[in-house]
């Protein structure tokens, strides 16, 4: 008998990501953590867009975007002098950009998000210990009032932060180094005159030419609020506390440090006084700590029916904000890939795909930020562009080419290709709503789609039977989306490369990941000689007009059918931005995963060959 389908340790953001993306999928789930409520600490407080675009996918970005405030930079000073200042700018396409929040709102927003399918934390309850079988897994767990519980679920997945007890139990190893500098972190209010939205990085070197004096301030809501993180002074250091009260909690010294003297505001304003680029003072503190940083990855991100994700798996310096969003991202991969297994629709090797899929990224991550802690983000510059720095640091770039669940690309392919990120495009319209569409509104809350381009009457006949043949061979569990060109009806379609001059390498890199070439056959082996387009008779698109190749393709949005005689929800790219963003000039079809990623692109579509490349793709993620 099995209690739940997942149990999950922990409720920062990444174990309520877990549970919120299972409950959306489907799934049932048990949440617990070890702390009677939520910590009041600002923590993690960079918000990278990727994430955003995830929040967006999970139906939660507009709660996220009322509290949070943007990061428009940082301001940079070294031994007095001003250094310059780094401009978070993104291409124009990308929907969302940098922002702040507080690591106690992120939980709030997520948690409210959660409640809505009726799930709950259950608060100070720790996980004493867990076996596994080749069914599930059954874990202990204890209340802080010393109530025991058995709990038997299907899988676990450990989202306990650095000093991860199912981390521990698994026996894997957590390979790295601890800094041996130390931190003190505090939120508190500036009075200084600097531009809103700017952090502040400002050093000081020895005569040695290292940093013996560091300020890092980030924005937060509210007027004046910063997060500022400093050095400690000596009367702080853990190096000056018996040695017996030196170790870290589990041998690994990361996060905040707990059982000593937390950092006065007298310790913050002295830094400010030595450090910050005008005279200021810092008051109304609302919480302050010393932390410790380490770097280590661990050699697995699963064991049988265990997974770890976050800082469980990955712990790196606070450079760029990257840790709790690369978590909150494991989460989401593991989360649908759970999900459907669940349902007994998955795969058996589709769960082998988090750790193929999401360890690579890690280890990037941190090779990465113990490079920038030590010489900046400017240490990339000579081998980037600052786009390009621009689109890593915001996660954008995260892509899943040689992941064993996806399609293989064409080389030369120009656009988005299997294992990309899906990008965002505006202009759609449909026959009800006055007001154009993001592609993003389309996907919002949906599980796996299959976008349908069609650049013809014809070619949306073709779409329709698509659409039927995959939602029978997916019973379901597929929503399929048609784009029709703006000028379906006539039989042309726009270059998109002409309509919208040639695309920056910025653009290409932002909504793509892959390089230019040409784009004429399929990425995953459709037979060009197959049946063309039109291959729809008997199919009603849209009276009067199925596989004429003309009307009016407004009409052919509106009454779109599939060859079930379904209603088939179809848009039409008013301005081409769909082709512009996926580089298509036909008919193509791409499948989009629920974590915004795409798993299969088959260009020109091709009626039953077209049917055939999709269902080989398909059957790497579903059980057909």
């Amino acid at each position: 008998m099995v209690d739940t389908d997942v149990l999950i340790v922990g409720a920062g953001p990444v174990g309520l990501t877990a549970a919120a993306e299972l409950r959306r999928h489907g799934a049932d789930c048990r949440i617990v953590d070890r702390l009677p409520a939520r910590l009041p600490y600002a923590k993690a407080v960079g918000i990278q867009p990727r994430t955003l675009e995830i929040w967006d996918r999970m139906g939660m970005v507009r709660e996220a975007l009322d509290a949070a405030v943007p990061m428009r930079g940082q301001l940079l000073y070294a031994d007095g002098s001003e250094q310059g200042r780094i401009d978070l700018r993104l291409p124009p396409d990308v929907p969302y950009g940098f922002a702040a929040l507080p690591q106690y709102e992120t939980e709030r927003v997520i948690e409210e998000h959660l409640a809505r399918f009726g799930t709950r934390i259950e608060r100070a309850t720790e996980l004493v210990s867990f076996t596994q079988d080749t069914d599930g897994v059954l874990s202990r767990i204890v209340t802080v009032d010393g109530r025991e519980e058995e709990v038997r679920s299907r899988f676990l997945v450990g989202c306990d932060g650095a000093h991860s007890v199912v981390r521990k139990t698994l026996g894997l190893t957590f390979e790295g180094a601890a800094f041996p500098e130390e931190y003190m972190l505090a939120d508190v209010e500036v009075d200084w005159g600097l531009p809103p939205g700017y952090g502040v990085r400002a050093v000081h070197h020895g005569d040695d030419g290292t940093v013996d004096d560091l300020l890092v301030c980030i924005p937060l809501p509210g007027r004046g609020r910063y997060r500022v993180s400093m050095l400690v002074p000596p009367e702080l250091s853990v190096a000056h506390r018996p040695a017996g009260e030196q170790g870290s909690r589990n041998g690994v010294a990361h996060g905040l440090e707990t059982g000593q003297r937390a950092p006065g505001i007298e310790h913050i304003q002295a830094v400010l006084d030595r450090l910050a680029p005008e005279p200021t003072t810092a008051s109304a503190m609302r919480w302050s700590s010393v932390f410790r940083i380490s770097h280590r990855l661990v050699d697995k991100y699963a064991d049988g029916r265990v997974f770890i994700a976050g800082d469980a798996a990955h712990i790196h310096p606070p450079t760029g904000a990257q840790g709790m969003n690369t978590g909150i991202q494991d989460a989401c991969n593991l989360a649908w890939k759970l999900a459907l297994t669940v349902r007994g629709a998955a795969q058996p090797h589709l769960l082998d795909s988090y750790d193929a899929e999401r360890r690579p990224v890690g280890e990037e991550v941190v090779e990465r930020t113990v490079r920038h802690a030590a010489q900046g983000v400017q240490a990339d510059a000579d081998a980037d562009d600052f786009t390009t720095i621009m689109l890593r640091e915001a996660q954008l770039l995260v892509a899943y080419p040689d992941s064993p669940v996806v399609g293989r690309g064409t080389p030369g392919l120009v656009g988005p290709g299997p294992g990309d990120r899906a990008p965002d495009c505006g202009g759609l319209t449909g026959g009800i709503a006055a007001l154009p569409l993001r592609l993003y509104d389309l996907l919002r809350e949906r599980g796996h789609v299959l976008l349908l381009h069609a650049d013809s009457a014809a070619a949306l006949g073709g779409c329709a039977e698509v659409a039927t043949a995959i939602r029978h061979l997916t019973d379901g569990q597929m929503t399929a989306l048609v784009l029709v060109a703006p000028d379906a009806g006539s039989g042309t379609h726009p270059d998109p490369d002409a309509e919208a001059g040639a695309s920056t390498d910025a653009e290409t890199q932002a909504g793509t990941g892959t390089d230019a070439g040409a784009d004429t056959d399929t990425c995953t082996g459709a037979d060009a000689g197959a049946e063309g387009t039109g291959a729809s008779r008997g199919t009603s698109v849209a009276s009067g007009v199925a596989g004429s190749g003309a009307g009016d393709p407004a009409e052919l949005v509106g009454y779109a059918t599939d060859a079930d005689g379904r209603h088939l929800p179809a848009f039409l790219d008013s301005r081409g931005e769909f082709a512009r963003a996926y580089r298509t000039t036909g008919a193509a079809a791409f499948v989009v995963r629920p974590d915004g990623y795409l798993s299969a692109r088959v260009a020109p579509l091709t009626g039953a060959g077209s049917v055939a490349a999709l269902s080989e793709e398909l059957a790497r993620v579903f059980r057909l």
